[in-house]
């Protein structure tokens, strides 16, 4: 059975970093209380970047891990909910920036389920056979939906763009991926057009806590892997007590939850992709080792995947 193999990954995020210090001239608040609650140390912003030339920054990274050639590539799919423009959508724009004129090129909406939602679509392109190289991008510039006054959610957020190649390939191992939603709970997250985010955090955190080892349980059931041999757990950064929270319901080490929140903040659909890219780059990805990814936000939705490096 032909899957998605990773064959690169590529990151970006903006120069400009803002420290919870710098938040303590903003709101009231102090780098002590942010970091207890969070984990957050700072967080980049994109100031006058787009959410597409981000995109294209990390893609191209993503392209050249892979030693593989935009025109070899016959999809792209961007996980984002903060592009600047409604149309064209932001993977029209990275393909016109990178050359890759014969891909096909859609957007993905699931806030910070955005990475695993593309990547789940990536995939099953892959099976089908509709395509055979896929680039996965996660990109959002959440410093501009955040009312930078509301000390309960302008901590959080920073901006950024991960990527990722997928090439099919021939495995014997059994990937899989699930998403699930609840509308009814949306309310806990939302922002409307012309206006700021809005967050019920106590909600989000209860929400995460019970559904994430839910999902990853089920993706792992269905691979016939037991949570004991997952080499590492690359999970959505958006709290690092969610983080311990979830390890702690797995009965899993803290160790196998690799983590960059401190640096980057909540980079929405960014988070995962560029936790990745700094997982492969930094020589802790091995073949044959096995991960879990798992994304959780707005809508709500949330999801998890299975693979082997």
């Amino acid at each position: 059975m032909k899957n998605g193999r990773i064959a690169g990954t590529g990151s970006y995020v903006p120069e400009t970093i803002w420290k919870n210090e710098d938040l303590e001239k903003m709101v009231e608040t102090s780098d002590a209380w942010i970091r207890e609650r969070t984990g957050i140390g700072a967080r980049h912003i994109a100031g006058e970047e787009t959410v597409a030339q981000m995109a294209v920054k990390a893609a191209r990274r993503a392209l050249e891990n892979a030693g593989i050639c935009s025109t070899e590539l016959d999809l792209i799919l961007v996980g984002t909910s903060s592009s600047e423009s409604i149309f064209p959508n932001t993977a029209c724009l990275v393909q016109d920036e990178i050359g890759a004129f014969r891909a096909a090129c859609l957007d993905v909406s699931a806030a910070c389920t955005g990475f695993l939602a593309v990547y789940e679509l990536g995939q099953m392109y892959i099976r089908s056979g509709k395509a055979k190289n896929v680039l996965l991008i996660g990109a959002d510039a959440l410093s501009r939906l955040v009312d930078w006054s509301d000390r309960g959610t302008c901590i959080l957020f920073g901006d950024g763009a991960g990527a990722v190649v997928l090439t099919a390939e021939e495995q014997e191992t059994k990937a899989c991926e699930k998403i699930h939603s609840d509308g009814e709970k949306g309310v806990s997250l939302t922002c409307e057009k012309g206006t700021y985010l809005q967050m019920d955090g106590r909600a989000v955190f209860q929400f995460a806590l019970s559904r994430v080892p839910e999902v990853i349980r089920e993706v792992l059931a269905e691979a016939e892997v037991p949570v004991e041999e997952i080499d590492a757990f690359i999970l959505h950064q958006a709290n690092s007590r969610i983080i311990d929270g979830v390890a702690k319901r797995l009965k899993a080490p803290k160790e196998k939850f690799p983590r960059n929140i401190e640096a980057y903040g909540n980079t929405c659909a960014a988070s995962i992709p560029i936790l990745l890219d700094e997982w492969n780059r930094s020589g802790r990805a091995k073949k044959g080792q096995r991960i879990v990814l798992s994304g959780f936000g707005a809508g709500l939705i949330w999801g998890a995947a299975y693979l082997e490096w």
